[in-house]
């Protein structure tokens, strides 16, 4: 998962960082008008555990929300100067473009696609993950290439719904997905009994919140390839 910047933030950085001349002089239109706001407009998820999660009083808390504090504090020199605006996986991108958003903290793969049509900058890798199968234990599942004419809940507009489509391709297998708009849509799809499979990131230290009496789950032997980089 990658930060990706504005070109004026990023820009900004880059300079700074290679003509020995400080930010502020140098920060463009993006930390202009960051400046002038008072507060860093970071666009999160929707709500991913560990990454972008609000709870019961609207605070957010994890991995990309604090790097937003990160850039507020290095900005405005006040890590609480910031707003977060939750966006699905097609939102992102559109609201970055259109100055919706200073800069994306969220779950956004660096692919060679993106970096070359989007006009946006990735600013640096801060997580590694791979992509996964939640399955029931009841299937009697032996790993991913029993998944064949399988029912899959995933996300739509992400490269891990790509990916699925790829893996299965190569693999000359056959699945029928199941498509909602956020990876917690379709975790509830799933444990709803709405599909067999619930494609998910099994990075380390990726938590998926299970209910109770939920357990009996199986992710062995189920890990497919997924682009490394995040």
């Amino acid at each position: 998962m990658s930060n990706l910047l504005k070109n004026g933030l990023a820009g900004a950085m880059l300079l700074a960082a290679t003509a020995g001349i400080s930010a502020p002089a140098q920060a463009g239109a993006t930390i202009d008008a960051i400046r002038q706001r008072g507060e860093v407009v970071c666009g999160v998820s929707t709500g991913i555990g560990g990454f972008s999660i609000a709870d019961s009083s609207g605070q957010w808390t994890g991995l990309t929300t604090d790097f937003c504090r990160a850039v507020s504090s290095a900005v405005l020199g006040d890590a609480a100067k910031e707003k977060f605006v939750p966006l699905s996986p097609q939102q992102r991108f559109t609201a970055l473009q259109s100055g919706e958003v200073d800069m994306l903290t969220t779950v956004a793969t660096w692919t060679l696609t993106r970096d070359a049509s989007l006009g946006l900058l990735y600013a640096g890798v801060y997580f590694y993950d791979g992509q996964g199968f939640l399955v029931s234990k009841s299937l009697d599942l032996k790993g991913a290439l029993d998944l064949d004419g399988a029912s899959i809940c995933t996300a739509t507009g992400t490269t891990s719904e790509l990916n699925l489509a790829d893996y299965f391709r190569a693999k000359g297998k056959k699945f029928t997905p199941v498509v909602f708009e956020s990876q917690n849509e379709a975790r509830a799809a799933f444990f709803s009994g709405r599909c067999e499979i619930f494609e998910r990131n099994v990075g380390p230290k990726t938590p998926l919140r299970m209910e109770r009496n939920a357990n009996a789950l199986w992710t062995q032997g189920g890990q497919m390839y997924a682009l490394p980089v995040r």
